[in-house]
């Protein structure tokens, strides 16, 4: 990632701070699909026995910002990567990085995670090979989608994301443009008043009314992964992010936190007076909740992770496909880690461990070092070293 240049033609500085954002975004899906195993309120294609209030609480805290938070970095490399691409090469670049990924995923990855969510949720006992044919069988609307039959998995937000990138793709060149860096200016310099950053929260509110399409609300979604494209295009922005990241972090992680640590089975109390109840709703299902812990992220994240070491140079590029092998990896280990006598901490502990381990070693055996794989996986091919010259015998010149 990069910072603001007025040369299009000049890389931007890079913005470690993103990566490392990203990065820690990924990390935290093995939290939040472990936890679905043991929540209580939603099926997942793998459930255990017995449930776990505490990690309902995990899903229920992570689940208004940690997808939002994937598109607007997204939406920010956008910006950066079309200071120095063409309208034709970004589309080429995000048909390798997004496309491809994403068909080779649902053929090759995901149908493991339905055959075991039927495995889990039947008596069904064939192969794999065998059920593999029926995975291509349209599920009918109203069924549930870990119970064997077509669904993209995790992989839905790659395609969401491949249709965002071409739809938005006009108005962020128009963006880059004259009269839009014009339009720019002035959005930023409304913004630039106290407490004016907040008001990005009123579309994604808005926004938060269409329903979900083919795993979730396109709506809500391109307009965060438009706001990250805005965020980077003027200093300005990230002035009043860095004024108002402490209230953030007071509206976000603060309530939140405080509004699901009361007593209830739900990610806020039973029983609430009428009047409070919407406001409630308001507050964590249209998009308020996930626009403050956004501003608090960036903010927070420019401040202290705006640098890099040696985790950072192998992690930011193997973010990506560990984001396309994790659930797959946690599914097939809570499979058989569910049918353990023990208690849900062990088992928990026990899936995300081992499936960041197995995502590691699958990444590094079988995708970072063949190019084969690297093209599936959407990543760049890996470059040969030179050969060295074979040394002169002792005696010789140049």
């Amino acid at each position: 990632m990069h910072t603001q240049t007025t040369h299009k033609s000049v890389k931007p500085q890079r913005r470690w701070d993103i990566d490392w954002l990203r990065i820690m975004a990924v990390l935290l899906l093995f939290l939040f699909h472990t936890a679905r195993i043991f929540d209580i309120w939603e099926e997942f294609y793998v459930k255990n026995d017995q449930l776990s209030h505490a990690l309902t609480y995990l899903v229920g805290f992570m689940n208004p910002w940690h997808m939002p938070l994937f598109f607007l970095l997204a939406g920010a490399s956008t910006w950066f990567a079309l200071r120095f691409r063409s309208g034709g090469e970004y589309v080429k670049e995000r048909f390798k990085r997004l496309f491809i990924p994403f068909i080779f995923g649902v053929l090759v990855i995901v149908p493991l995670q339905s055959y075991l969510g039927l495995r889990s949720h039947s008596d069904y006992a064939e192969s794999f090979w065998q059920w593999y044919p029926r995975f291509f069988q349209l599920i009918p609307d109203g069924t549930d989608y870990f119970l064997g039959g077509h669904t993209w998995g995790h992989l839905w937000f790659i395609f969401h994301l491949f249709v965002y990138s071409l739809a938005a793709l006009p108005l962020f060149l128009y963006l880059n443009g004259a009269s839009g860096q014009r339009l720019i200016d002035r959005l930023a310099a409304f913004f630039t008043w106290p407490g004016a950053i907040f008001l990005f929260g009123v579309p994604l509110y808005a926004a938060s009314s269409f329903p979900d399409i083919a795993g979730g609300n396109p709506i809500f979604y391109i307009l965060v992964f438009v706001y990250g494209f805005i965020l980077m295009a003027d200093a300005r922005f990230g002035q009043a992010i860095d004024r108002h990241k402490a209230v953030a972090l007071i509206l976000g992680p603060g309530v939140l936190a405080c509004v699901m640590g009361l007593t209830g089975e739900r990610p806020w109390p039973p029983g609430l007076p009428g009047w409070i109840e919407p406001i409630v709703d308001v507050y964590y299902d249209s998009g308020f909740a996930a626009w403050f812990f956004l501003i608090a992220i960036l903010g927070y994240g420019k401040q202290f992770l705006n640098f890099i070491n040696g985790f950072l140079k192998y992690a930011s590029e193997a973010a990506y496909p560990f984001y396309i092998l994790h659930q797959t990896a946690i599914v097939v280990i809570g499979f058989y880690v569910v049918q353990w006598d023990a208690g849900v901490l062990i088992k928990f502990v026990t899936i995300v461990v081992a499936s960041l381990v197995v995502t590691t070693v699958l990444y590094d055996l079988l995708v970072r070092r063949i190019n084969v794989t690297r093209f599936l996986f959407g990543m760049r091919p890996k470059k040969k070293l030179p050969a060295t010259p074979a040394p002169r015998p002792e005696g010789t010149t140049a």
